[in-house]
């Protein structure tokens, strides 16, 4: 492990811009977005103290960095299972089951789908991070595009960036809501813990949509559209609108269950351990022939039987009543 701890007197040449703009200039080994969690983690300081990226720097003041390097390990191409439902010269479309990281990062260094693309054809290795363009949180389930070619690999990142790239979900939440709607709130990386992200007025902006598709005892069905594509931004929004996934090990906070559950239901949900969220569609401007495609998954096995187990609590409970 490498560690780093350097400090940059500010000169007029920085003085007047942002803290982060200002690190970008002044430690450029380091890609931007490397310095800037490093300065909403207050690793990267200003006069030795935490401040926001967006603040303004002037001469004189001193910008330290202060940071514990892991090591860079080798993406080594592996045998994984990929369920691909689409291949052409210019993507894959990937199905994602749960519990597949999309590349390695600390705690992951291998298992990871960029592992799998790079088995599976090794010149993925000339792309950045083997051809991903988005991702999807590990326990997160369903549909990836990979590009297999440079033009392509531009293509999909403009197109994700201009916001042409149509994401839709299919997500089983926790309390009802009365009707769908939109979810307006900007969010930023939780300041006291890292791993987690929250509703903030000075964070990102963030939409999101959503519409009822079924409603059960205490849970609902919901299909889910995202007009940005913030960390974690569906789980936040949900959970911050009181509606958080079934099974999201850190937004969905205590099981919730209807009066008097059946067995079957109390069983079901104490073992659903992760977020019940799947990219069910995905459509974007092929690169090659400028027409627009769109692809489609299923529920996975372990949202589609518990959707099962909800109707059947439903029905039985308006039987018995």
């Amino acid at each position: 492990m490498e560690k780093v701890n350097e400090n940059i007197i500010v000169t007029n040449e920085l003085s007047g811009i942002r803290l982060d703009q200002a690190s970008a200039k002044s430690f450029n080994r380091f890609s931007r977005s490397q310095l800037k969690g490093w300065i909403e983690s207050g690793q990267l300081t200003l006069n030795g103290k935490r401040a926001d990226p967006k603040t303004k720097v002037f001469k004189g003041q001193v910008i330290n960095l202060d940071v514990d390097l892991e090591p860079v390990i080798p993406i080594e191409p592996e045998n994984i299972p990929l369920d691909i439902i689409h291949k052409d010269n210019d993507f894959y479309i990937i199905n994602k089951p749960s519990g597949l990281v999309i590349h390695p990062g600390a705690g992951n260094h291998s298992g990871t789908l960029q592992n799998g693309l790079l088995y599976l054809d090794p010149n993925q290795g000339i792309l950045p991070r083997a051809g991903i363009v988005h991702r999807l949180d590990k326990d997160t389930s369903g549909l990836i595009v990979v590009a297999r070619k440079s033009a392509s690999y531009l293509s999909l990142i403009n197109q994700i960036k201009d916001r042409r790239v149509t994401k839709i979900y299919s997500g089983i939440c926790n309390n009802i809501p009365i009707s769908g709607g939109t979810i307006d709130h900007p969010i930023s990386r939780n300041p006291r813990d890292r791993l987690k992200m929250t509703v903030n007025n000075n964070g990102k902006p963030a939409k999101t949509f959503y519409k009822v598709i079924e409603k059960f005892r205490a849970h609902c069905l919901l299909e889910i559209k995202i007009e940005t594509g913030r960390t974690h931004q569906i789980r936040v929004h949900l959970s911050y609108e009181n509606y958080p996934l079934l099974g999201d090990p850190i937004y969905g906070g205590r099981p919730i269950l209807p009066s008097s559950p059946s067995n079957e239901l109390k069983d079901s949900i104490s073992k659903f351990k992760r977020q019940a969220l799947h990219a069910s569609y995905l459509s974007f401007i092929h690169p090659s022939s400028g027409k627009g495609i769109s692809f489609t998954s299923s529920l996975p096995k372990d949202m589609s039987d518990i959707l099962i187990i909800l109707a059947r609590d439903k029905e039985l409970f308006v039987d018995e009543n």
